[in-house]
């Protein structure tokens, strides 16, 4: 249901950016295992998920069936996330992510089962979509800090 999603959302946004505060910056940067992301890393990789789910949240109200599809390693390694100072990450995130509650709050019934392309084998809906942000975001987030 899209009133939990936007729920979840806004919970997150109001604990997630002080957790992330208080991770040490040595620990943000280090790569854990060679070839994997590092903290700071996920979080850019959080960052480009809401930028290429707000243009999915956008462009299905007023086109028919958008093929919406980007590829994670090369946005993380072409963005260069370990170089970007915490604070400014940490900032776009919650700054994104609040942006993205903003929009979800005034979609329509009719626009929250329009169809979108992506990496899944058939078109999904809005509605799909944005449950599956929520629920990818709070995948990533669970390796980033715990919370509840």
């Amino acid at each position: 249901m899209i009133t939990q999603s936007i729920n979840r959302l806004q919970y997150l946004c109001e604990i997630i950016p002080s957790l992330l505060n208080k991770i040490q910056e040595e620990d943000f940067s280090r790569k854990l295992h060679p070839g994997k992301w590092c903290k700071k890393e996920i979080l850019g990789h959080l960052i480009d998920s809401a930028t290429n789910n707000h243009q999915r949240f956008i462009r299905i109200q007023y086109e028919d069936v958008p093929t919406i599809i980007y590829h994670t390693d090369n946005w993380v390694r072409l963005t260069d996330y370990k170089n970007i100072e915490t604070e400014h990450l940490i900032n776009l995130w919650e700054g994104y992510n609040r942006h993205l509650i903003f929009i979800i709050k005034f979609l329509s019934e009719e626009n929250l089962r329009r169809k979108c392309k992506t990496n899944e084998p058939e078109p999904v809906s809005l509605q799909w979509l944005i449950d599956d942000y929520v629920k990818h975001l709070e995948h990533h987030l669970k390796q980033l800090v715990e919370y509840k």
